[in-house]
């Protein structure tokens, strides 16, 4: 029989659309999921290319998961609440061992973030994936990058720096200790969404975003976006057992600052509020524009796509 786009979507990926919301799934030309009355619809669409976005020869698994994590994030800075996602995928060829280990993948991250597969595409071409989510937001409530304010305090949740250190440990650039290898290549190719987190700091946290280009480049966004200027305090960047363990700090302190790809939440609190557990206090909002950190780096640094 004939590999065929239905047979692809059938085999490998029509079993992962359960969920709560989902009214009807794979298999009609729209999928239909139900909201409640008092909420509304929030959405976005990541795109995962071969060679920019993971090394060419990732193992397909890895992808699976880190495109449904990456899109899932986006939901997390907004403080949604999961509902299901649409995957686009792009593929060289049919090839059996790839689809089923990159849906096994997929299985994996749509189980920890309760995103049941709803719907996509499949098309042939230069490997692709692009991920589109949907969640659910209350009707008034949002985390937005627009509302911080001078005097209010700048917050990370996690750690920082991970994805870069296990992207340079991915590319031979850096050898970490063995018992830090697997912990810095997961957080390039299995990072966490912080949805939980995400969820509890609605209605409290005045401006949020995830952490994909790097701190600097997305606390510059929150900058932009609230009129303010943002500063960072060096010394209370959160870093690993793994990070702090480089022999050159200033490596491991620029990856922090601009390495991208570890997909925390940046937030600003009113000064009043408790820390959140699980998050670290890094610097101020002041009057003014911009980020300004107490280091020599380059502040508009991090991920460009052009």
């Amino acid at each position: 029989m004939a590999v065929t786009e239905f047979s692809i979507i059938s085999r490998y990926f029509s079993s992962l659309g359960r969920g709560e919301a989902v009214e009807l799934g794979v298999g009609d030309d729209c999928a239909i999921l139900h909201l409640a009355d008092d909420q509304r619809l929030a959405t976005s669409m990541d795109t995962l290319v071969a060679g920019v976005h993971f090394p060419d020869d990732a193992f397909p698994e890895d992808i699976g998961y880190r495109a449904v994590a990456v899109a899932a994030s986006d939901l997390a800075a907004m403080g949604a609440s999961p509902l299901g996602i649409t995957v686009a995928l792009t593929l060289p060829g049919a090839d059996e061992f790839w689809l089923t280990t990159f849906s096994e993948g997929l299985a994996l991250a749509v189980s920890e973030y309760s995103l049941p597969l709803i719907g996509g595409d499949t098309t042939k071409g230069p490997l692709t994936i692009t991920v589109q989510v949907f969640g659910s937001l209350p009707s008034k409530l949002a985390l937005l990058r627009s509302g911080a304010a001078a005097g209010e305090k700048l917050y990370v949740s996690g750690t920082l720096g991970d994805a870069a250190g296990g992207l340079a440990f991915i590319q031979e650039k850096w050898q970490p200790e063995p018992e830090y290898a697997d912990y810095v290549m997961n957080r390039f190719y299995r990072p966490t969404a912080r949805l939980q987190l995400g969820s509890a700091l609605l209605g409290k946290a005045t401006s949020a975003i995830d952490i994909s280009d790097g701190l600097l480049a997305d606390a510059g966004h929150i900058a932009a976006a609230s009129g303010v200027r943002l500063t960072i305090q060096s010394a209370c960047l959160p870093l690993s057992a793994a990070l702090k363990s480089h022999p050159d700090e200033n490596q491991a302190r620029q990856w922090a600052l601009c390495g991208g790809d570890d997909y925390e939440l940046c937030f600003t609190l009113p000064a009043h509020f408790p820390v959140p557990e699980g998050c670290t206090y890094i610097g101020e909002v002041c009057a003014g524009e911009g980020v300004d950190c107490d280091v020599p780096v380059d502040t508009a640094s991090g991920y460009r796509h052009f």
